[in-house]
């Protein structure tokens, strides 16, 4: 299997965790705190998406021609993008700290993870400079992860 199948079951895996928390009403967050996080979540979402245009998404991950990305939200981390799944996912989880909940946003965690190494992967056979920014950048959490 290579990166790019790999990355096409990480991310179908990671969708069905987040419809299976979607529909235990497990998703969204309940008060002030939960829901400014998971609106922050999806304002970086955005502005990343803006930033990277309209070449940002693809079912596998696939690192398309135009150049490395290093400003607006990717100056801080390398995939804003993924981060704010992650930062929506967990809000909704602390919202509903569930028992049965934990596994399932651990696995999407998880999954995302594969998700973005398996980019990572990929942008280094593409852009030779991706090792650079890696090591200058963070993956999900600027200044930590």
């Amino acid at each position: 299997m290579n990166w790019k199948q790999f990355s096409v079951l990480a991310f179908a895996g990671a969708v069905v965790c987040l419809v299976w928390l979607a529909l235990k009403h497990a998703l969204f967050g309940a008060g002030p705190v939960t829901i400014s996080i998971q609106v922050a979540a999806a304002l970086l979402m955005i502005w990343a998406r803006l930033t990277f245009g309209l070449r940002s998404f693809h079912a596998s991950a696939n690192p398309t021609a135009g150049g490395l990305v290093t400003n607006g939200p990717y100056r801080f981390i390398r995939h804003p993008i993924y981060a704010a799944v992650l930062y929506f996912l967990w809000a909704g989880y602390a919202a509903h700290p569930a028992f049965i909940n934990l596994p399932v946003a651990l696995l999407a965690s998880a999954l995302l993870g594969v998700r973005m190494w398996a980019e990572e992967r990929l942008l280094l056979g593409m852009y030779p400079e991706y090792a650079v920014y890696a090591r200058r950048t963070r993956r999900a959490l600027p200044f930590l992860l």
